[in-house]
């Protein structure tokens, strides 16, 4: 290429866009999108299940025999009428091939879906596995103040796998 041959072109281009407007800025700024209802109702059972739930939490809970768990100021003979299954629970929660994290999140939604629907007695399935869920589990249900009692469920509920769980509803008359 010469010079005499940039020259044309740089003509030829400034005739071809004679009279033409530059565009306007377009100065527009798009917000971030919102978030939607689920990601909102997710994000608050984490924070309810982190703000009840601790991993590092010790209680006294019964090394031999059945594992069970009284509050205080709750009647012993409740955690009798549980051993016995004479508590049906309304709602069953499966935590088989669920993680730590998960299964405390869903646990807290559990106990929260309980009182909202005033169920009284729920049952937990965490299975064997590897244990970890049959040793968090417990520990976690006593740190939430809304569990009266938890007995290792019967049989037919479950067995050493699971467990039956009472929930405090409130005032409202108990139903078995």
């Amino acid at each position: 290429m010469n010079k005499n041959d940039d020259k044309e072109g740089m003509a030829m281009f400034s005739a071809l866009i004679e009279g033409i407007k530059p565009i306007a800025q377009d100065k527009r700024h798009f917000r971030t999108p919102l978030k939607t209802k689920q990601e909102i109702e997710l994000k608050e059972q984490q924070l309810h299940a982190d703000s009840y739930f601790s991993d590092t939490y010790q209680p006294l809970l019964p090394v031999q025999g059945p594992m069970r768990w009284l509050d205080e100021g709750v009647d012993s003979l409740e955690l009798k009428r549980l051993r016995r299954g004479d508590y049906q629970p309304d709602l069953l929660l499966d935590l088989h091939g669920y993680r730590q994290s998960e299964a405390k999140l869903e646990l807290a939604a559990l106990i929260q879906a309980c009182v909202k629907q005033q169920s009284q007695c729920c049952c937990v399935m965490h299975g064997y596995g590897t244990g970890i869920l049959k040793q968090q589990v417990p520990m976690w249900l006593v740190q939430h103040p809304k569990v009266k009692a938890f007995h290792q469920a019967p049989k037919e509920w479950g067995g050493d796998a699971a467990l039956l769980v009472l929930i405090d509803i409130g005032d409202q008359p108990h139903r078995r």
